[in-house]
């Protein structure tokens, strides 16, 4: 049976945070006090900030007085504790409806997403385009970064809320450990000694300040070298943490890195790097789309072609596989390192590719 495939036009709320600034007079003071994404959780959680207190040389000082709720008394709190409740709040489970019976049932597409999670995705830069249902499995297709990546439901809630949480646990750490460049060296040798642990204590204190300094104008107006030394730092800490197990935050570092990178000639490592994640994670699927940029961007076809065949041969496309699998080779990728591939793909298609072969050496007449 064919799954049924539900656009998400009528659901999805792209820019909402931002038309919601444009009717606030003080949304600007509240971003940089609170914190941009902070006070968009506030608005995803339902709860309105009534009063701050405001101490401008400790930041941590500041009182935050609160509502929760319609009936709720006001409540007050030092600013890193209501980001605390804010992030705690957002992360309790949520309830969800059944899938919906026909694509014009608003109500029922809300419930089985989620609200939350539809207002909390766009904050991250994910656009949902649209919900397929087949049996008891829900799949969403996300637009992130210009490519469209295919992502369980159950598994994007998940990867939202990590992301929820490294927001806190970002603030959290403040600005401690200097973004010292010269540590780059370094960890490039850990990684190529295969000692990724050394490389995360390295550069594992650099996404938090890196992350704040990106938004800033001094962040913007870095000179280009150091902001290819940063990326190649940050694809070097992404690298490790997806070796160590540590997805989320691999993904999120990795694509950091991307945005440092920008269209320079790093672009296409990272990009790489985050495939690379993908696929050590068990993720082929997701993975298919960053080796495409990799190699939009310059990144060797001898190299990420293979990586490519091998996204498709774990997602069972054995076709576009062994078309992979002929451009890595005809690139110069070694036969020797995509011999199992090879193996696997003749056996998935069997007499098919014999006979396709066999006419491929049928001279012309």
């Amino acid at each position: 049976m064919a799954a049924n495939v539900f656009p998400l036009d009528a659901v999805r709320t792209d820019g909402w945070f931002e038309r919601i600034g444009e009717s606030i007079g003080s949304f600007q003071a509240l971003c940089e006090i609170v914190g941009e994404r902070f006070f968009a959780f506030s608005l995803v959680a339902g709860v309105r900030i009534t009063a701050l207190t405001v101490d401008r040389r400790n930041p941590d000082a500041t009182i935050v007085e609160f509502v929760a709720g319609d009936e709720e008394p006001t409540r007050r709190a030092s600013l890193p504790e209501f980001r605390r409740q804010l992030v705690g709040a957002l992360l309790t489970e949520d309830k969800h409806g059944p899938p919906p019976a026909r694509e014009t049932d608003v109500e029922a597409l809300q419930a089985h997403i989620g609200v939350r999670h539809l207002l909390l995705a766009p904050l991250f830069g994910l656009s949902l385009r649209r919900l397929s249902v087949d049996g008891d499995r829900s799949v969403i297709a996300v637009l992130r970064d210009g490519f469209e990546e295919s992502i369980g439901l159950e598994e994007l809630r998940t990867a939202i809320s990590a992301l929820v949480r490294q927001d806190l646990e970002r603030v959290s750490s403040g600005a401690r450990g200097a973004i010292d460049l010269a540590k780059v060296a370094e960890a490039e040798e850990a990684a190529q000694a295969g000692d990724p642990a050394r490389v995360v204590t390295l550069l594992g204190s650099w996404p938090a300040p890196l992350a704040i300094f990106l938004r800033t104008p001094e962040g913007q107006a870095l000179a280009a070298d150091a902001r290819q030394l940063i990326a190649k730092g940050l694809g070097l800490l992404g690298s490790a943490c997806a070796r160590l197990g540590e997805s989320p935050q691999a993904e999120e570092i990795l694509r950091l890195g991307i945005q440092w990178a920008g269209e320079g000639p790093l672009a296409g490592d990272l990009f790489r790097r985050l495939g690379e994640a993908y696929l050590t994670d068990g993720r082929p699927g997701e993975a298919i789309a960053p080796f495409r940029r990799a190699m939009h961007y310059g990144a060797a076809a001898a190299e990420i072609l293979p990586l490519l065949c091998r996204a498709y041969l774990r997602r069972g496309k054995y076709v576009s596989a062994h078309a992979c699998l002929r451009k890595a080779l005809a690139a110069g990728a070694p036969l020797q390192t995509l011999a199992l591939e090879q193996s696997q793909i003749e056996r998935a298609l069997g007499p098919a590719l014999t006979r396709w072969q066999a006419l491929l050496a049928t001279p012309a007449r």
